[in-house]
């Protein structure tokens, strides 16, 4: 979908580069300038000490696209970027504010050069305000700073860590999409589009369902515990062979009937006190003992197949190792096979949406720290003594 379009990937760590990744497995092709060094990521795996030359965190955002090493402090490595700039459809970059001006790599700058140009910048906070040159990462602006982390564990529970790079790969997904709606724009009008990216914005709307409630009502509840649910048909429970299944119930009293029937409990069903969503509620503990003891003495397929019989909507509590194998990420494409620069291939994520019909794949491997240095320099009209005076300065690597 994206073949032609030219992205210049100024960034590093996760977020931006997700993005990029994105870009790159729907066709386009993305040049990601490295500093002296490259990508802090590429190291993810050193400090415990192992020797693969594949890097599954580093390859997966990176795939499919070209390195080239500039080193930005100086005004040469400042004026290759530019020049890339100016050449291009996208500009993605997770650069700080300040520094960006500093060097001249700003939207209003690069815009001069390219008024079409289509520059996204990914922050921590966004352009504005007293904090839009603070270091950004998930777990602080993301997760933190956005509530998430005081709103996901029940109360009196302590703040738990986020996954590797979880809110980076959110933003990713915001960015690639506004990315393309400004595409859109630039290939009908021929105007370029400043874009704000931030991982405190993108958690703000992943919880946009409770922020709003906050918003509307001044409050919001908190997390419950398992035994102590709101709704306590929508929750979790265990089989007979100790694998966790979620149900969910939907608005209303449909279901609570339905799963009363599920669990052998029709009984509970007729109790006049449980009728209600607020009756259920009052009387969440009993309810929840009473559908744990009842479930659990079935199998998960044995779950699985009275659960289906009333049409209820559930799935498996999975561990990573079990969706790894799982026939419905298969069949829904979540997993790809992934060119290694090793040779052959390795199974990686897929991005996150797919194009029926349409080569939506990974490009290629994860580039080599500077593999296509000296090619994008020469593609620029850059002379061959040129580039080696680049080398032997360190402007380029």
């Amino acid at each position: 979908m994206l073949e032609g379009v030219k992205v210049v990937e100024y960034a590093t760590y996760m977020a931006a580069p997700g993005a990029g990744l994105i870009l790159s497995d729907w066709g386009a092709e993305v040049i990601k300038i490295e500093p002296p060094g490259g990508d802090p990521i590429r190291q993810f795996f050193d400090t415990i000490g192992t020797d693969l030359k594949d890097n599954p965190v580093f390859d997966f955002d990176n795939r499919g696209k070209k390195s080239v090493v500039v080193d930005t402090t100086k005004p040469e490595g400042v004026e290759i970027v530019r020049k890339l700039a100016s050449e291009a459809d996208v500009f993605l970059t997770n650069v700080r504010p300040g520094g960006l001006e500093r060097s001249g790599l700003d939207f209003p700058s690069l815009a001069k050069l390219n008024p079409s140009l289509v520059y996204c910048t990914l922050t921590g906070y966004g352009l504005e305000g007293p904090d839009k040159d603070r270091p950004g990462f998930d777990i602080a602006s993301f997760w933190s700073r956005a509530g998430l982390a005081r709103l996901f564990p029940p109360k009196d529970v302590d703040p738990m860590l986020l996954r590797t790079a979880f809110g980076d790969h959110v933003t990713s997904i915001a960015a690639s999409s506004a990315i393309n709606a400004a595409l859109v724009q630039k290939f009908r009008t021929g105007k370029g589009q400043l874009i704000e990216a931030s991982l405190l914005r993108a958690a703000l709307f992943s919880i946009g369902s409770d922020f709003a409630i906050q918003l509307f009502f001044d409050r919001v509840a908190s997390t419950k515990p398992r035994a102590e649910p709101t709704v306590p048909i929508m929750n979790y429970f265990k089989s007979s062979d100790d694998d966790w299944i979620c149900i969910v119930a939907r608005q209303g009293n449909v279901d609570w009937p339905k799963i009363c029937r599920a669990a052998g409990l029709e009984d509970m069903a007729k109790d006049e006190r449980l009728k209600s969503g607020k009756g259920r509620r009052a009387h969440a503990a009993e309810i929840v003992e009473r559908l744990d003891k009842a479930f659990g003495q079935y199998t998960k397929a044995e779950l699985a197949e009275r659960l289906d019989a009333e049409q209820i909507a559930w799935a498996p509590v999975q561990t990573l190792a079990q969706v790894a194998e799982d026939p419905q990420v298969i069949a829904a494409g979540g997993i790809v096979e992934t060119p290694s620069i090793s040779g052959g291939t390795f199974r990686a994520p897929a991005s996150p949406v797919r194009f029926p019909g349409a080569d939506d794949g990974p490009k290629g491997p994860a580039p080599k720290l500077g593999q296509h240095t000296r090619e994008l320099l020469s593609r620029m009209g850059v002379s061959p003594s040129d580039i080696d005076d680049f080398y032997n300065n360190g402007v380029v690597q």
